[in-house]
This record gives C-alpha cells, structure tokens and sequence, in this order.
C-alpha cells in the first residue's frame, strides 16, 4: 500500500520537469528480502540532468541508481537493477541495511496518456490500483469502482481480481507471478485526514510534523488571524466555530483537540464524537477530559476510546517535544503498533 499523497508528489515533480523540456523517469522500490529503509511500493523521480524528488533508500544507493535511470530514459525503456546490500566489499559503503532490494526504473514519457490517468485519479483523491507488469513496463489502473484504465487488453482476469481485493487489505506493493509473467500490484490510498482543532503556537510543530508524517492536516479555529497559511502552511483551514460544522463534513477524520480553551474543546469533543471518528486525542491531563465527557453527554461516548492525555510517554515538555509525542501516537495507531522501543527487535517493518 502507498500512500496517494507521496504519488502525487512525484507526479507533480514529473510534470514540472517536462515543463522544462526534460526528461524523467518514477523510480520504484517493488522488492525486498530481509531488511531495508523503506518498503515496496516505495516511489522517487529522476530527470536529467540529476534531478531527484524523494528516496529509495535513505541516500545511499540513489546516486548509483541514477546512472541506470539516465539509460532507461535514453533507451525510453524500462528496466529493473538489484541490489545485494550484504555485500559490503562491493560497496564497500557499510550500508546499515542488509537486505536485498529490486528497483524498477519506468521512463515517464510525457505523450504516454498513462501519465494523465495517473494524475486525473490523484486530483479525484480515491483509492485505486496500480498494476505494472515487469519488465515490460505495461501499465494500467484499477479503481475502486473496478474500472481498468490504461493497458486493459494486456490484463489477466486473475492481476485485476487480485488488483481490486488489494484495496481492502494491502499493507506494501506486491508481485504476483501468472503464467510466466511479473506484476506489481501497489494500492493507492489517499492520507489520513486529521483536524487539529486550536491554532494556539503549540498546534504549529503538530501540523507540520503530522503532515510530514503523511497526514493531510487541516487546522479548525474560528480565529482568522491565527489559522492562516501563515502560520500553518501545510494545512487546510476551516475558519469556523465546531458548533457551526455538519459532523457528515468532517466524518472519518482524526481529532487532536488542543484549543487551551475548554468549552471550544468541548465543542471540537462533541463534534468528533458525532463525525465517525478513527482517532480523539484531547492535550490535557485526564481530569479535565473526563469532566468535558461529562458536560458533552456520556451517551455520544459510543464506546469511542479516547486518547488521554494524548502523545506517547517520552519526557516531552517543550512544545516541539510535545509535539513529536503527539504525531508519534498518531503514527503509531495508524500502523496498528504500540509504540515502544525498537530495542531488540529482529524485524522492524512487519
């Protein structure tokens, strides 16, 4: 599973290179054994001229991966390079991770109409899948709806069945082998949506770490002179008191509730507990919240297990600390872990 927020990074960091009149090319990680940075899936641009937008694997192989890039854009072909990071006298780089990784380089040509499909289903925000069959480079999307765009005839009724169950259940992209034949198969989700409710200083290093963290963030507080793209330039705003808001508006959302002031955060409570969310953390020591529970109504709990007082136990007192507290719980119960030390741990990425 990707997340659609990094694809539309690439995306638009492909279509400025041909604004250029340049040439580039989606770099994707679609194997590993044993250990690595990132995980399948796993996307980054190269154009010419040593252009590059995001990572493969934390700066240690990209420069070598270029030099295939620069081929696979001059050839307009695809092509897979693996890599043995276990050799170490090859690399002779004492590279951290041990694993073995498998890059296929896709030449992005800018009159393949796969490119606008590409970007057409980013802009919509739904969920789909992307299908490439190796090393052929045939590509083709399937929505949610079950839909196949792109290279249909090429297909197997097996790829597109498996393609569409992705959606459901995929954690990282995979490989299925047919008859003889490769696909990678990647589900594309949007982000996770969460609503820091108060633009106080200290919601400033949440929005921008949460959004770092892969979050689409928007800020809601009544106040225009605080929630502004001045001070939360990665967020939306919704410039509204909570009680003005239709929970339908808002439902499926993650809530950090942080006004400092209690009756709005009462208000931002009330409106979580009516809007289906996935996720309430309330700043605060556990009395406080307990006490606006009370004065929201118990019977809009709905068995709703909400988070006080947010962030993980890490000895945060500064803003910033408080800060990585926070958006490290938040990552943490997206990935379904319990945020502990990785001390000891044989395998990180499960």
């Amino acid at each position: 599973m990707s997340q659609l927020k990094e694809f539309g990074m690439i995306m638009d960091s492909i279509k400025s290179v041909w604004k250029n009149d340049k040439k580039a090319a989606m770099v994707m990680l679609i194997g590993v054994n044993g250990s690595a940075y990132r995980m399948p899936g796993t996307k980054m641009m190269m154009a010419e001229d040593a252009e590059m937008k995001g990572t493969i694997s934390g700066g240690c192989l990209e420069g070598d991966i270029y030099g295939y890039t620069e081929k696979a854009i001059q050839d307009g072909m695809p092509l897979i390079k693996n890599y043995d990071l276990s050799d170490n006298e090859i690399w002779s780089l004492g590279i951290g991770c041990k694993g073995s990784l498998e890059i296929l380089i896709l030449p992005a040509k800018k009159d393949d109409p796969f490119w606008g499909f590409a970007d057409k289903l980013i802009n919509e925000e739904e969920e789909f899948s992307m299908v490439l069959e190796v090393p052929t480079g045939i590509k083709s999307f399937v929505t949610k709806y079950g839909e196949i765009i792109g290279d249909t005839e090429y297909l197997p009724s097996i790829v597109y069945e498996s393609a569409l169950k992705s959606l459901k259940s995929q954690k990282r992209a995979e490989v299925l082998k047919w008859e003889g034949r490769r696909f990678v198969i990647d589900a594309i989700r949007p982000a996770q949506k969460l609503i820091v409710a108060g633009a106080g200083k200290d919601a400033i290093p949440v929005v921008e770490l949460a959004s770092k963290a892969g979050f689409t963030v928007t800020v809601l507080d009544p106040r225009s002179e605080f929630n502004n793209e001045r001070y939360f330039p990665t967020a939306k705003h919704l410039v509204e008191l909570p009680e003005n808001i239709i929970p339908e508006n808002v439902t499926d959302s993650w809530w950090v509730i942080m006004n400092h002031l209690q009756s709005r955060d009462e208000e931002a409570l009330h409106l979580a507990l009516q809007s289906n969310s996935k996720y309430i953390g309330v700043l605060g020591p556990v009395s406080r919240t307990q006490e606006m529970i009370a004065n929201v109504g118990e019977d809009l709990m709905i068995s709703k297990d909400i988070y006080s007082p947010i962030g993980l136990d890490i000895g945060a007192e500064t803003m910033e600390e408080v800060a990585i507290s926070i958006v490290s719980e938040l990552m943490a119960v997206r990935a379904n872990r319990d945020g502990k030390s990785l001390k000891g741990k044989m395998k990180i990425h499960v």
